[in-house]
């Protein structure tokens, strides 16, 4: 099965809660308040959250105006255009380094799968032909050092660690080293995740930051920040504060199978102006792949909806 019908398959969840539910409420009726209402609860219902479901609503209502629809089964696929505008809003493609190895700094909360989904990147890059170094930056667990080792194996590429306990801007440090010497291309970086502190984490990004730049002066190219779908709109809150303390560049957004809140993604574009870049959508290795909006709209909504109104004004 490849990538697109295993993703179509992840977001089966969100599917029935959201597509279904909107098409059994736009099927064959008048546009009326009642419409929107029920359109307003179906997006809401994906966690799409309010301040963009009140977005997508003004502009649905706007086109019915223009285009002088009278069905509410013509607001169909003026939302599927609105969606795929919103994820085509942000660059989805990761920055690369001209010179020298790419260094991807990975932030996120503990249990959003972050250590995971590094050996996963690495995986996806070692069978693109790229050479991979992985850093243990987050010395203060040592299940998380042991745990990148293990990815590390499985994915063929060598880890920089230290000790737990150790000071994580000096395991970067000698990763960048490393790095250069082995001629890698790409460098990901773990990071601690705890919040508990928010002033500790902020000081250990910073120094992280400084030897970074210091090194590279163009990196880290890319900081991304972890998410688990499963959380909703509590992925919101959490990309709201990394994206004050840790420059956040894009998303990773993990556990799209396993939940019915795929509509978050859509939030994160639009709220944030945040780029999702990569999406989980299962544990084998091969389950995280860059994200694709087409793809990601294509899966969300069912074949008979794919025809976008050609007439929808693009100038908005």
């Amino acid at each position: 099965m490849g990538f697109f019908e295993r993703l179509k398959e992840g977001l089966s969840k969100t599917r029935q809660r959201f597509t279904e539910r909107v098409e059994t409420a736009l099927f064959r009726r008048k546009i009326d308040d009642e419409v929107y209402e029920e359109l307003e609860d179906s997006l809401l219902s994906a966690d799409i959250g309010v301040t963009t479901t009140l977005y997508l609503l003004d502009q649905i209502r706007r086109e019915a105006r223009r285009q002088k629809l009278d069905t509410a089964d013509q607001l169909l696929p003026v939302l599927r255009k609105l969606i795929t505008d919103i994820l085509h809003e942000q660059p989805c493609d990761t920055n690369v380094a001209t010179t020298g190895p790419t260094v991807v700094l990975v932030v996120g909360v503990n249990g959003v799968g972050k250590t995971t989904t590094i050996g996963k990147m690495a995986h996806y890059y070692c069978s693109q032909g790229k050479k991979v170094l992985l850093a243990a930056g987050d010395t203060f667990r040592a299940a998380a050092i042991e745990q990148l080792v293990v990815w590390g194996q499985r994915a063929g590429v060598e880890v920089i660690r230290q000790n737990t306990g150790s000071d994580a801007a000096a395991v970067i440090y000698d990763a960048i080293q490393a790095a250069r010497s082995r001629k890698a291309d790409i460098l990901f970086c773990d990071t601690a995740g705890r919040l508990q502190n928010k002033a500790h984490l902020m000081a250990e990004l910073e120094k992280i930051y400084r030897v970074i730049t210091r090194e590279i002066p163009e990196a880290p190219h890319e900081v991304l920040l972890v998410l688990d779908a499963t959380t909703g709109q509590n992925a919101i809150v959490q990309a709201k504060l990394f994206k004050e303390i840790a420059n956040v560049s894009g998303i990773v957004l993990t556990k799209l199978d396993g939940t019915a809140k795929g509509g978050v993604v859509i939030a994160i574009n639009q709220e944030l102006q945040l780029p999702v870049k990569w999406i989980g959508i299962g544990e084998q290795k091969d389950d995280l792949q860059p994200f694709s909006p087409d793809e990601f709209a294509r899966a969300l909504f069912p074949d008979h909806t794919l025809v976008i109104a050609d007439e929808i004004d693009d100038d908005k």
